[in-house]
């Protein structure tokens, strides 16, 4: 996970100071992330108040990344072979590293380049080491979540941020159709923040599996 010398420096023009300390009381290096400061407070409160297309969305409430998130393993959960749940936690987690970056549309993704991209792929690292997933996921693994994130982008752009099935082709480039079984209901940050944790939880203690008994 070290830096050289010379992609640290470049990082470094951009931002002299190059921590952010967290609710939790962390103090995490955004150039150089460490795993032991990552905690999963912090990314289900940051995810939970964290607006999927800018905010543009119908509703009472904003559609968040930690809902998101929720919905792309709801769509993994339909894939065959049914996924392990290793897979299906680096699903939830797929967008953690934007408890940071913030969920940065696409649009504005492609004019800020590679530094946003550098930026996003190390914290991304970190939340998988943290959490005891391989710092990279296989191209077969990245796929597979990128399916299901594309549904859901799909499946989000008709239901609640005004676009057509046509204008999803078309317009945002996406070949996935959108689902037609669900209905999408944004919640409020708080219950946001409580469902990632609780889906974190049900599929960290999957991928665990079951715990000696004490003696």
């Amino acid at each position: 996970m070290t830096l050289s010398p010379e992609t640290r420096d470049r990082l470094q023009q951009h931002a002299p100071r190059t921590w952010q300390r967290m609710l939790s009381g962390r103090r995490l290096n955004l150039i150089e992330p460490s795993p032991l400061d990552i905690e999963l407070s912090d990314i289900a409160l940051g995810l939970a108040r964290n607006t999927r297309w800018n905010g543009q969305t119908s509703g009472d409430h904003a559609w968040s990344v930690a809902q998101h998130s929720v919905f792309v393993v709801e769509i993994m959960h339909g894939f065959r072979p049914a996924p392990s749940p290793a897979l299906l936690l680096a699903g939830l987690l797929h967008d953690a590293s934007e408890y940071v970056t913030h969920d940065m549309i696409t649009p504005l993704k492609a004019v800020v380049g590679d530094v946003f991209r550098e930026v996003e792929l190390r914290l991304t690292r970190a939340v998988h080491l943290r959490f005891g997933l391989p710092a990279d996921l296989s191209a077969e693994d990245k796929a597979l979540i990128k399916k299901a994130d594309l549904i859901a982008g799909a499946t989000e752009a008709v239901q609640l941020a005004g676009f057509t099935a046509d204008e999803v082709r078309k317009v945002l480039g996406i070949k996935a159709k959108p689902l037609t079984d669900v209905t999408l209901t944004p919640l409020p940050s708080k219950q946001a923040e409580c469902l990632f944790l609780e889906q974190f939880r049900l599929l960290d203690g999957r991928q665990q599996g079951p715990q000696p008994r004490p003696r």
